[in-house]
């Protein structure tokens, strides 16, 4: 039977401790970002990267006068389990329907109040969407509905 020799071990432990422990700090880094990535005000730019990647688009169509809509980005947007939900699953995109093209996508889109949440699909088409403010836990079951349908 061979015995390991117990500086040889150490060396191992110190070298795997060194490897290791830097991608430990990476995880949690990315696994914890804080909350959810929003393209701002560019529809078409959020269009290109679904296509690319293939992924369902989360628009957070809001005002910046509206007070549930500050609530949002505040506390719901900031949630660990919604941001990596969301950051995981979606190209996510913030417009400000006031301003740019956000007047025209409101009336194309039938917008009556905010904040307004629609999930498209990678081709702009409408799949899903709720108004007013929401909760961490039911923004992923709307995530997850709008994915399953």
């Amino acid at each position: 039977m061979r015995y390991l020799n117990p500086a040889r071990g150490l060396t191992l432990c110190i070298l795997l401790t060194m490897f290791l422990y830097p991608l430990k700090g990476k995880a949690q880094a990315v696994k914890t970002s804080g909350q959810i990535n929003f393209i701002e005000n560019s529809w078409g730019e959020a269009l290109k990267q679904a296509a690319a990647k293939n992924k369902y688009i989360f628009v957070d169509a809001y005002a910046t006068w509206c007070g549930p809509c500050k609530m949002l980005k505040a506390t719901t947007f900031k949630n660990n389990k919604v941001a990596e939900f969301y950051n995981n699953n979606f190209v996510n995109v913030a417009i400000d329907m006031e301003k740019g093209d956000g007047p025209q996508l409101a009336a194309q889109w039938g917008l009556q109040a905010y904040p307004t949440m629609i999930i498209f699909n990678s081709k702009g088409k409408a799949v899903y969407g709720t108004v007013g403010f929401i909760r961490p836990d039911d923004l992923i079951k709307f995530g997850v509905k709008a994915l399953n349908k």
